[in-house]
């Protein structure tokens, strides 16, 4: 089978990823081996490959939004069957014996792996999943559409959880990329008005065009103050941003896996009993509960799509912001 292979961490620009033959991977227990459809691809293989994070060992095959078909059952799986249409996220698998798994917080599990980083991912034509972690597709949704929401549209729908979004607030989303345009989608659908802070005018157009009340630039000052905070851009000076825009007791959550120091803030920012608080991976259950949501919506998910061959282009493109809503790899032939 064909994969791209990342053997050593530099700017996407020196194309360090190879796209090289390697032998299918048979399943283990507990196992099943997909055939990859479309593979998103996200900020955090872009950090993955430039060095921002550090997998445990190269090479890896790195992608985590992935739509595939089951085609092997490694021994002791009845679910899901051959033929089935699931995805696979970041998240791969947990300890499920630690505090942290027995409190349902499998995201913080200190053995948790994440696909593409711990495991090889789907910028693969083939790729292995645990079972049990495998996730049950919306039908009305192509596989082009769906890539997304196994990254952006789960990560976006936990910082929302961990924001604490009641229907009807005020909510700034800062940064406009592949999770924020579907975070405004959840937003309007419970009647929230949004706010969107973003450099660029290409993103500023897109998130007027998913219903954003207001869009303005990340230093901007907002018509209102916000009950909520969302953080999607990779800055730490998006903190003070977000923060100076906060009503009193409401909260920031800063949905980022890789971000540049938050420079030293006076204290009148944090003061009135606002919260700042981080993001860390998302729960199966997350998952299961989001996608049902995206049906329900229904989630209508900006893809721009790319070749596989093309992966380190795609990958380029979003350094550069020049991709509305997210990117996909078309792997199927």
């Amino acid at each position: 089978m064909r994969a791209w292979r990342l053997y050593h961490q530099a700017p996407i620009e020196t194309e360090p990823m190879r796209l090289e033959e390697i032998p299918t991977p048979e399943p283990g227990p507990g196992q099943v081996r997909l055939k990859v459809q479309v593979c998103g691809v996200c900020h955090t293989d872009l950090h993955t490959v430039e060095g921002d994070i550090h997998p445990p060992h190269l090479p890896i095959t790195i992608g985590h939004q992935v739509v595939g078909i089951v085609d092997a059952l490694g021994p002791g799986v009845t679910q899901p069957k051959l033929g089935d249409r699931v995805g696979v996220p970041w998240f791969y698998d947990a300890c499920g014996q630690c505090e942290y798994c027995q409190r349902g917080e499998e995201n913080l599990c200190p053995n948790a792996r994440f696909t593409g980083f711990h495991v090889d991912g789907g910028y693969a034509e083939y790729m292995l999943a645990e079972a049990r972690y495998a996730l049950p597709l919306p039908e009305n949704m192509d596989d082009l559409h769906t890539a997304p929401l196994l990254c952006a549209g789960i990560i976006g729908y936990r910082t929302i959880r961990q924001a604490e979004v009641q229907p009807g607030e005020r909510v700034g989303l800062f940064g406009f990329g592949a999770s924020a345009h579907i975070a405004i989608q959840v937003l309007r659908h419970w009647g929230c008005e949004v706010y969107v802070f973003t450099r660029s005018a290409n993103h500023q157009r897109h998130a007027e065009e998913l219903g954003a009340a207001w869009v303005g630039q990340p230093a901007d000052k907002a018509p209102k103050p916000l009950d909520r905070a969302l953080i999607f851009a990779p800055a730490g000076i998006v903190v003070h941003y977000a923060l100076d825009n906060l009503r009193r007791g409401g909260t920031v959550a800063i949905n980022a896996i890789h971000l540049s120091p938050i420079p030293e803030m006076p204290y009148d920012l944090i003061y009135w009993e606002k919260t700042l608080r981080s993001v860390a991976n998302a729960t199966y259950q997350d998952g299961v509960d989001f996608l049902k949501l995206a049906a329900e919506i229904p989630i209508q998910t900006t893809v721009q799509p790319y070749a596989f061959e093309d992966a380190q282009k795609a990958l380029q493109d979003l350094k550069a912001s020049r991709i509305n809503g997210e990117a996909v790899l078309q792997i199927a032939t």
